[in-house]
C-alpha cells in the first residue's frame, strides 16, 4: 500500500524539451504584476527566516509539482530580473534532474574543453557523475534561499558555460554524422550561453540591490 501510495503522488515527469519551452499569460501587466510580487515575497520571507524544511521543499518543488505552477508566475519575465533568474534557475534544475547522464557527458566535455575557472566556480566534482550533478544544482538552488544569493546565481552562470561549451564541442562531432542531433546540440548551446549572461547579469544587479 504505501508503495502504491507513493506511485500514486509521483508527478508525471517533464521531458528535457521542457527547457526550451515558455508558457503565455492573458493579460502582460497583471503577469508582469503577480510575477515581480510573487518572487519578491518569497525570496524575502524564506531568506529571512530560512527554516530546513521550507527550503527543502523549494528545491523539490519541480520534483514535487511539475513546471507547470512555477511557469504561470515566472516564464513571460524579462530574463534579467528576479522572477526571470528564478525561472531560468528552475528550467536549469529540471534539465538535470530529467536527463543527468546527458547533463554530465556535456559538463564533463565542457570541463576539459573550456580553459577558463568555470569548473571551479561552479564546484562540481572532476569528473562529475549524474547523480553529483543533481546535488550540484540542488545544491545551487538552496544558496538561492539560504546562502549568497549572487555567488549562487554566479555559479549557475559558470555552470551554464560549462554545459554549453560542451555541447558545442559535441555538436561539432556529431555534425558530418547525425546533423540532427548536431543542431539540437548547437540549440541547446546557444540557449545555455544565453542563460549564463543573463544569470550572470543578474548577479551583477543583486549585488547593487537593483534586481527586482
Amino acid at each position: 500500500m504505501a508503495d502504491a501510495s507513493r506511485d500514486f503522488h509521483k508527478p508525471v515527469r517533464r521531458p528535457g524539451e521542457v527547457f526550451d519551452r515558455f508558457f503565455v499569460g492573458d493579460d502582460p501587466a497583471e503577469v508582469s504584476r503577480v510575477a515581480h510580487s510573487t518572487a519578491n515575497a518569497l525570496l524575502a520571507r524564506v531568506r529571512a527566516e530560512p527554516a530546513a524544511d521550507v527550503v527543502d521543499r523549494l528545491v523539490a518543488f519541480t520534483d514535487l509539482h511539475g513546471i507547470d505552477d512555477i511557469a504561470e508566475l515566472w516564464s513571460r519575465s524579462p530574463a534579467r530580473t528576479l522572477p526571470g533568474a528564478l525561472w531560468r534557475l528552475y528550467l536549469l534544475q529540471l534539465m538535470i534532474h530529467d536527463d543527468a547522464q546527458t547533463a554530465a557527458l556535456l559538463y564533463e566535455r565542457g570541463r576539459v574543453e573550456i580553459g577558463s575557472a568555470d569548473p571551479v566556480v561552479a564546484g562540481a566534482p572532476s569528473p562529475a557523475s549524474p547523480e553529483e550533478l543533481v546535488a550540484l544544482v540542488d545544491t545551487i538552488m538552496r544558496g538561492l534561499f539560504e546562502g549568497d544569493f549572487a555567488v549562487a546565481l554566479e555559479r549557475a552562470a559558470a555552470f551554464c558555460r560549462i554545459e554549453a561549451s560542451g555541447a558545442t564541442h559535441l555538436a561539432d562531432d556529431y555534425e558530418a554524422t547525425e546533423p540532427d542531433r548536431a543542431s539540437a546540440l548547437t540549440t541547446r548551446a546557444l540557449r545555455l550561453s544565453t542563460y549564463a549572461v543573463d544569470l550572470a547579469a543578474s548577479a551583477a544587479l543583486w549585488r547593487r540591490e537593483s534586481l527586482t
